[in-house]
């Protein structure tokens, strides 16, 4: 048997001959227990393996020890490691509370709703499905407040102060195909905005705390009833101020309804001012079940730790979802405990389903954007969160011994306390796991031998096995193989790991673990140029029309019962007030929809002014902004008003105004037709301007919305881009 002291070695070997023999796409082992040491081609290894289950106690296990030990030695002189020792006899660590995804925050699902069968179900697997991808335990979603949360809106179940409805949006019918993959899934509630009747004129969800607190708990009345959900943590007001008072009085609402089982995370802000002022009030204390903290850069606050609470990271990571945010991924989920005692990582977002030039796109575990095509991508932090999923579970406690290696990297071990063991083991580069926030020091990892002892319970352990993934270089990229098993039992509980950086190691006892696949999903294409939708929906599955993506304000399906004729069914605006922000939502309200490259194309509407005082509507083309940014919004709006003028704007800019034939309670059809530098303007199929001249912006989305928070319909809506 030949060392592998020289870092290269083991892929000049690859072209010897005669060559190892492939295994998982060609990559060689570097798993060693006592008796391997050494690195072997694939046959030989195979050869040892079915030696070691047969002959475990037989002398030849020393005699290869043995003559193992020299150039064991020597690597160890060459490239030196250290010895970390796994051990229960001191009792354990903290509870594991599960790794998960936050979906909303805004509207970050939108798209995958509209994906055709089988490629939704198929999406759906990969993220919850146990022992097939990322195999999540808590899904976390938005409780919608009908504000721009990020990338749109998501719709409340209360708009309006007598208005209840529990099924609007798609996190109910999420949370439904989340349990019914995984019945244990831990479900979490949190709030953005809020409907704007709850501030009774004032931008604020504390005015009345005890209306404010009715508001939440039905929605979690609401799931139970009408969804079968049970919610098991429920949020205040992401990264906004909480209120010690609303706090107290969520919890006393909750356990006047019963539910004292829905527990209470804190604040999905910082570690402080919430840690302190739970550390002074006793009562605080003794109602906040979960201190929740954002982007805490793996480090915790001593106050947090003083409050003896559970401490989560309750949404992290948020950066693209290529090899840097797979590695960024794969460092916090460890080091997350190592370096600040969290024993929940929940990453914002779940699944990149928006479009792609909105905030922080494909910031998601996957990325699904077209359902049009039906093409979606697994990404590769889908197989890093799958280290450690498919292999723990909440409830699960990590090990005392855990930590940093001395080479850089990190590692863990958690068990069920029933003889399982679960290692993970992270060497990621800081080049490839910065995350978008917070910034990261610099560090260093380089090519190290670990040696791992297993004490304890664990010192029986027979077999481990293992699963590995390269980030970094294409050509020795892995994502999520299964190698072969190592014996620890023939090492009196020792083996040893040859590392460098950007790996990750899986080693347990867990034998359930699988990289779940599915053919190949259809290739990617753009959007329709030519599209159209007339609303036709008598029994829609969900409130929203395909593709419109909500910035501000919500469009929901609507039926005329007064209208028995072509607009019996249309898309209604139905916000009537600001709601209580989160972002800095636009004056009027906007949904989008279509392909960010569109240039040259037509727009046409048909559409309806509800209010007769002050009311208006507009469709427009190139709109170049969306989610947190929509108040910047440009393009080329075409607005008709209720009090019978026309206007052509770009953002603050207007470009033409004057009459237009228009009032209030009628249909009206309008036509928008861009084309270079030149725009024109029609209604009812006359035109009503032209050329105008619209230099920027260059491309954008087609659009529909309202002049304010009014009630207004659209019906009959068509783009064509083909010019």
């Amino acid at each position: 048997a030949r060392t592998t002291c020289d870092p290269h070695s083991r892929w000049r070997r690859r072209r010897q001959w005669p060559p190892a023999l492939p295994h998982h796409g060609g990559h060689r082992t570097r798993l060693r227990g006592r008796r391997s040491h050494v690195t072997h081609t694939m046959a030989e290894r195979l050869v040892l393996a079915s030696q070691q289950r047969r002959m475990k106690a037989m002398t030849a296990a020393a005699g290869s020890a043995g003559r193992a030990a020299v150039p064991l030695l020597l690597c160890a002189l060459l490239a030196p490691g250290g010895t970390y020792v796994l051990d229960d006899s001191d009792g354990l660590g903290r509870e594991f509370d599960g790794i998960g995804a936050v979906s909303g925050g805004g509207a970050t699902s939108r798209l995958l709703v509209n994906y055709p069968e089988p490629f939704r179900s198929q999406i759906l697997d990969y993220l919850f499905k146990p022992n097939f991808g990322a195999s999540l335990h808590i899904l976390k979603v938005e409780i919608g407040g009908d504000g721009q949360t990020t990338d749109g809106t998501e719709p409340s179940h209360m708009h309006y102060a007598l208005d209840e409805n529990y099924f609007r949006g798609y996190e109910w019918w999420l949370m439904k195909e989340a349990k019914k993959r995984n019945p244990n899934i831990t479900l979490v509630g949190l709030p953005w905005s809020f409907p704007g009747w709850l501030g009774k004129g004032f931008n604020w969800p504390y005015v009345n705390l005890q209306l404010t607190a009715y508001y939440i708990v039905t929605w979690i009345v609401g799931a139970k009833h009408y969804h079968d959900l049970d919610i098991d943590y429920i949020g205040i007001w992401n990264e906004r101020t909480f209120d010690i008072s609303y706090i107290k009085v969520l919890r006393r609402m909750l356990n006047y309804q019963g539910l004292y089982q829905v527990k209470i995370i804190a604040s999905d802000n910082l570690w402080e001012p919430i840690s302190a002022s739970m550390l002074l009030d006793s009562e605080l204390l003794q109602v906040v079940d979960v201190i929740g903290a954002h982007y805490p850069g793996t480090r915790s606050v001593k106050d947090a730790r003083l409050t003896r609470k559970k401490l989560w990271s309750s949404e992290d990571f948020s950066t693209l979802n290529s090899d840097v945010g797979a590695g960024c991924w794969g460092r916090i989920l460890n080091q997350n405990y190592i370096n600040g005692h969290m024993t929940s990582t929940i990453a914002w977002n779940l699944v990149a389903s928006y479009y792609e030039q909105l905030p922080y796109g494909r910031c998601g575990l996957m990325t699904a954007q077209e359902p049009w095509s039906g093409h979606y991508v697994v990404e590769a932090p889908i197989w890093v969160s799958a280290h450690t999923t498919q292999f723990t579970q909440p409830g699960w406690y990590y090990l005392k011994t855990v930590g940093h290696l001395e080479k850089g990297g990190s590692y863990v071990a958690l068990t069920d306390g029933l003889g399982n063991l679960t290692i993970i083991i992270e060497t990621m580069s800081h080049k490839r796991s910065v995350c978008i926030r917070p910034y990261l020091p610099y560090f260093n990892v380089s090519r190290q031998f670990a040696n791992f002892v297993l004490q304890g319970s664990f010192s029986e352990i027979p077999e481990l096995q293992v699963w590995y993934t390269k980030l970094g270089i294409p050509s020795k990229k892995f994502l999520f193989k299964q190698l072969e098993s190592i014996w620890p039992l023939d090492s009196n509980g020792n083996f040893t790991l040859e590392l460098q950086e950007d790996e990750l190691f899986t080693l347990t006892t867990v034998t359930t673990g699988n990289k779940g696949s599915y053919p190949r999903p259809p290739e990617s294409r753009p959007f329709p140029p030519v599209y159209e939708d007339d609303f036709d929906v008598e029994y829609p599955y969900f409130s929203e029309a395909p593709n419109f993506a909500d910035q501000t304000g919500v469009f929901e399906y609507f039926v005329n019962t007064e209208d028995l004729g072509e607009h019996r069914f249309t898309l209604r605006q139905v916000l009537n007030q600001r709601p209580i922000t989160w972002a800095a939502d636009a004056y009027n309200t906007i949904s989008v929809i279509g392909d960010y490259k569109w240039s040259d194309l037509t727009v046409k509407c048909d559409v309806y002014i509800e209010n007769p005082d002050n009311g208006g509507v507009f469709i427009a083309g190139r709109v170049n902004k969306g989610g947190i940014l929509i108040r910047s919004a440009r393009g080329v709006f075409f607005w008709i008003f209720a009090n019978g003028t026309y206007r052509v704007t770009a953002g603050w800019i207007v470009y033409a105004l004057g009459h237009a034939d228009v009032t209030a309670k009628e249909w009206y059809t309008l036509t928008l037709t861009i084309k270079g530098r030149f725009s024109s303007g029609m209604l009812n199929g006359k035109s009503l301007w032209k050329n105008v001249r619209v230099n920027f912006p260059k491309n954008g989305w087609a659009a529909i919305g309202t002049h304010s928070f009014e009630f207004a319909q659209f019906d009959n809506f068509f783009v064509n881009a083909t010019h």
